[in-house]
């Protein structure tokens, strides 16, 4: 019997504040450099989703965020292509500590705010698939399947 088909699970954080989101600009990582992302990254091991989106927001934007100020936006199942599946949890934070800056000069380039209802051209799919997905009050969809 072969083994469980396996995903990789990712958490997004969208820091939303005055109508208007965080977005940062990926640089130097060799995956869609120059395009726009929610903070955000995958769980490691023995992590629990709630900390790992917290733990990924002050790694890439500098705050620090409860996990209990954090609510469950949507969750996309992204297929990236055939036989890789990423399972994307976006948590909604609209209170931490901190102002939000580019923490990882090496990984991304600025920091911007955006109106979420009109995403700039050069978010990334994946991403824009769960901010609209929130937006909507659609808790589950699939992405590129």
């Amino acid at each position: 019997m072969p083994p469980p088909y396996t995903s990789v699970v990712d958490v997004h954080v969208i820091l939303y504040r005055e109508g208007e989101i965080a977005l940062l600009e990926r640089q130097n990582t060799g995956y869609c450099d120059g395009m726009l992302t929610v903070p955000g990254g995958h769980l490691e091991e023995g992590e629990p989703a709630d900390q790992a989106a917290t733990r990924e927001a002050g790694e890439e934007v500098g705050v620090l965020i409860d996990p209990g100020h954090l609510t469950l936006g949507a969750v996309v199942h992204h297929l990236q292509e055939a036989g890789h599946a990423r399972m994307g949890l976006f948590f909604v934070a609209t209170q931490w500590e901190g102002e939000p800056h580019n923490a990882e000069p090496d990984k991304a380039g600025k920091l911007v705010w955006a109106d979420p209802r009109t995403l700039p051209s050069n978010t990334i799919a994946y991403p824009a698939a769960g901010v609209r997905a929130w937006l909507d009050g659609i808790r589950f969809v699939p992405h590129h399947w």
